[in-house]
């Protein structure tokens, strides 16, 4: 493979302290590498001296003549009052750049749904994001340094960007380097994962999957001291072996060695016992929405929402933005009344969200952290039965990546992930029952993450998580749901038994086909195939169908969760009862993915 930049001896200080000490690195032709580390370790700046954005205090970075190196930087910086299309393509004619396969590509793949004459300033942060990534992929690069391309991205844009870089360059072609706390996207994109820690860059095979594995084979050679951190990431390869089914059939490290690790590792979580748990403390009835729907003056946001949510359960929201996912938190939460249906919610339910927003800290942004904590209680259990633990404020703030110094620092000098991480903290120390996360992961890199994780995996309330990161929520939710438009328009509630592949087929099934701009004369939709056309009378017998459908499965998806909630109420040790309840949920659920593959079909049809 071809050499195409290379690091020699860098050495890097801030103020405060060394980050960077004799680092030697390369890159070469076919490489797509992950950064990942601590913040504050320096992985932005690693990358911003690779890119040429910043000079090392020692050493050289060597770039062979010619290579091209595009940057995308953590903000997303336009010209004021600049245009959509003018910052994507700039002042080149329409022909040229309509003409182009590649830019068509991006732009129907990211920005397909926005205006192109439209100002950029009057955006969202995830569509400026979008824009920001379209300039970029639309250039002629050898190399692209991204700096959290993922940010403010929804799972569709997170999965095209992937899919994307994987078809740009195949193998000895160009070089990627990617600063990101997105695992999922980590493991979709890299071969290479370089770890930025203790002023040095380490580097791994493979992406993340891959990468985890090196790390505990090289925590257990070293007999490292470090034994929460090697034991968190044991569970993480633990769940990534056992766990996830999305990766089962990428055989991304060697799953011989894998097993071995994990041998004396127990499961990531025991669901009996945290159901049983959960039951002791919020009763058989949590919150049950019927044909619950919220409407502001004509507009209907959300409608016909039957769900009954049950002790212990763990489950992830998608949507896009505005399709109604804060309205059903609301709902949830009790800070939103429905305006057709009801909300009926148990004698003992305790709701808390973790907002994006950081209004639990703003009364204590003078306080040292220490105090902060030590005013809401004096200890805080995790796990149960002969696993509990009483663990001090002290000893969570540890657990949560505080160090002792950190103790006695004001809450408004912490950087955004320790706010983030105090936030969450101390809303579970208030003792919750139903813990709603929205967007948890900002703001957090991959340790943080993993621990937060491990925090979650023994609390035993109810848990409802919306993010974008594809990763946290297949990791700490057991099941996900949808809000997709119904025949109205209006949200309506979707079971996703195939998780989030099935959410981005639905997606793609129900893309619409209406461009705006400059872009509708060029571009078609990404992954719409055309439908045919439909007589009046087949047209109304598919909607008839469709929304008869609907209305099964909906039904059907009720039987099951009223079926799983029975389970908790049933003999733990009769087993043969257990299993035969459990073979009439597969029998449900089957049926279930019958009628949805239907769905899919008459959808598709409809357009």
């Amino acid at each position: 493979m071809a050499h195409l930049l290379g690091a020699e001896a860098l050495h890097l200080e801030v103020p405060t302290k060394v980050v960077f000490d004799s680092v030697t690195l390369g890159v070469a032709e076919g490489d797509r590498i992950g950064i990942v580390g601590r913040n504050g370790d320096g992985k932005s700046s690693l990358l911003m001296m690779l890119a040429g954005r910043r000079d090392p205090d020692g050493g050289q970075v060597t770039v062979r003549s010619g290579t091209r190196i595009g940057v995308l930087d953590q903000e997303d910086r336009f010209d004021e009052g600049e245009t959509v299309g003018h910052a994507i393509v700039g002042d080149m004619p329409e022909h040229e750049w309509a003409g182009d396969a590649r830019t068509r590509e991006v732009i129907a793949g990211l920005v397909a749904d926005l205006d192109w004459e439209g100002s950029v300033e009057a955006l969202s942060g995830g569509q400026r994001r979008r824009v920001a990534l379209a300039r970029l992929l639309v250039g002629e690069w050898e190399i692209l340094a991204l700096d959290e391309p993922t940010n403010h991205l929804d799972v569709e844009a997170i999965a095209w960007l992937a899919d994307h870089l994987k078809r740009r360059w195949p193998a000895n072609q160009g070089a990627m380097l990617a600063v990101t706390h997105d695992r999922w996207f980590l493991d979709e994109v890299a071969n290479a994962t370089w770890e930025v820690h203790d002023r040095i860059v380490e580097p791994f095979e493979g992406g993340y999957a891959a990468y985890i594995l090196q790390r505990v084979e090289r925590d257990r050679q070293a007999a490292t001291i470090e034994q929460k951190r090697q034991n968190l990431a044991r569970k993480e390869l633990a769940w990534l072996r056992r766990g996830a089914p999305a990766r089962t059939s990428k055989p991304k490290f060697r799953i011989d060695a894998a097993n071995a690790l994990i041998e004396d590792v127990p499961e990531i979580r025991n669901a009996t016992e945290l159901k049983s748990l959960a039951v002791s403390r919020l009763g058989k009835e949590v919150v049950n929405l019927v044909e619950a729907g919220v409407s502001y003056g004509d507009r209907t946001v959300i409608e016909d929402v039957d769900w009954l949510l049950a002790p212990g359960e763990r489950t992830g929201i998608l949507g896009v933005n505005g399709a109604g996912k804060s309205t059903l938190l609301g709902l949830i939460a009790g800070t939103i009344e429905p305006t057709s249906g009801r909300v009926k919610r148990g004698k003992t339910v305790k709701v808390a969200t973790l907002t994006q927003r950081l209004d639990e800290l703003e009364e204590h942004m003078s306080d040292p952290v220490r105090v902060v904590i030590g005013r809401l209680r004096t200890s805080f259990t995790v796990g149960s039965g002969s696993k509990a633990q009483d663990l001090t404020p002290g000893q969570m703030l540890e657990r949560m990546g505080f160090s002792s110094a950190q103790l006695s620092t004001p809450v408004k000098d912490l950087s955004g992930g320790q706010k983030r991480r105090l936030q969450l903290l101390l809303i579970l120390l208030d003792q919750p029952n139903v813990l709603i996360l929205d967007e948890p992961t900002n703001d957090l890199d991959t340790d943080m993450l993993a621990a937060i994780e491990d925090l979650l995996d023994s609390w035993p309330g109810t848990l409802i998580v919306v993010s974008h990161d594809r990763y946290f929520l297949e990791r700490v939710t057991d099941q996900q749901f949808a809000i997709l438009p119904g025949p109205s328009g209006a949200g309506r509630l979707r079971h996703l038994p195939g998780g989030i592949d099935e959410y981005l087929k639905l997606r793609a099934a129900q893309a619409s086909t209406g461009l705006t701009g400059a872009v509708a004369s060029v571009v078609e939709p990404v992954g719409m195939p055309a439908a045919p056309a439909l007589s009046g009378a087949e047209l109304r017998a598919a909607e008839k169908e469709l929304s008869a459908v609907e209305r099964k499965m909906e039904r059907m998806q009720a039987d099951v969760a009223k079926a799983r909630d029975g389970l908790a109420t049933l003999d733990q040790s009769d087993y043969t009862l257990l299993n035969a309840e459990m073979v009439k949920i597969t029998a449900l659920e089957d049926e279930i993915t019958s009628f949805e593959e239907r769905w899919l079909e008459l959808s598709e049809l409809l357009g």
